[in-house]
C-alpha cells in the first residue's frame, strides 16, 4: 500500500448549471484499521470556494493551515476576495515549491467566480500539476470506481437538486467497492447565493 492510500478517503467535484458540488467520505484509518468516522477532508476557503484534500492526514492538516494563511495574506494585501482560479494557481505554485520533498496530498478545488458566477472545478497531483475539465474531477483511493460512476451518471447543465443526486450516487456506489474509504459522506452544493450541505448515511462495515 502506497503512502497516498495509507489513511484512505476520496473526494469528487462536479459542475452543474450555475452551481458546483463537492463531496467526500468520512473515514480516517491506518491502512485497513478504521480510526475515526468524522474526519473532514473538505474545507471552506471562502463562502464560494471549497478545498478537498485526500492523502496523508498530517499533510492534509498542514497544507490546510498554510493555504488559509496565504489566502488571508492575499486578501489583506489586495483588498479583494480570492477567486477559485487564482486560488488554484496559488496552490499549484505552493505544491511545486516542495517538489523535492512533496506533501502527500491530492487537492480538489470547487467554487463559483464571485464576479461572473462561473462554476470552477480543478484537481492536482502532489506536485501541483493542474487538471480543470468541464464535467467532474475525482481523487482518492477509489478514483477508478468514481470515474466509472461519474462518466455513467453525469450530464451537462444539471440543476442543483439533480447535481446532488448524481454526485451522491456516484460517491456512495464508488466507495462501497473500496475497503479504505466510505463510512458516510458529506455533499456541498455551491450556488451564487447559497451553500447547501447534506450528510449521507451509508453502510458502516
Amino acid at each position: 500500500m502506497g503512502i497516498m492510500a495509507y489513511n484512505g478517503g476520496c473526494v469528487v467535484a462536479m459542475k452543474g448549471k450555475n452551481c458546483v458540488a463537492i463531496a467526500t467520505d468520512h473515514r480516517f484509518g491506518i491502512q485497513a484499521q478504521t480510526i475515526d468516522t468524522t474526519f473532514e477532508k473538505i474545507f471552506e476557503i471562502n463562502p464560494q470556494l471549497f478545498l478537498g484534500l485526500v492523502g496523508l492526514q498530517s499533510d492534509i492538516l498542514t497544507v490546510r493551515d498554510k493555504l488559509l494563511y496565504r489566502k488571508n495574506l492575499y486578501e489583506v494585501r489586495e483588498n479583494r476576495v480570492m477567486t477559485p482560479a487564482r486560488f488554484a494557481a496559488m496552490l499549484s505554485s505552493f505544491l511545486y515549491e516542495r517538489r523535492f520533498g512533496p506533501y502527500f496530498i491530492e487537492p480538489v478545488i470547487a467554487g463559483m467566480d464571485p464576479t461572473t458566477g462561473e462554476p470552477f472545478i480543478c484537481n492536482m497531483d502532489l506536485l501541483g500539476c493542474r487538471t480543470a475539465p468541464g464535467d467532474f474531477v475525482v481523487s482518492g483511493t477509489c478514483n477508478e470506481q468514481l470515474y466509472g460512476m461519474c462518466e455513467t451518471l453525469w450530464e451537462p447543465n444539471l440543476e442543483p437538486q439533480d447535481l446532488f443526486e448524481v454526485i451522491a450516487q456516484s460517491i456512495v456506489n464508488a466507495f462501497d467497492r473500496d475497503a479504505i474509504s466510505g463510512w458516510g459522506a458529506t455533499v456541498y452544493i455551491i450556488e451564487k447565493d447559497k451553500i447547501t450541505t447534506k450528510t449521507i448515511k451509508t453502510r458502516m462495515d
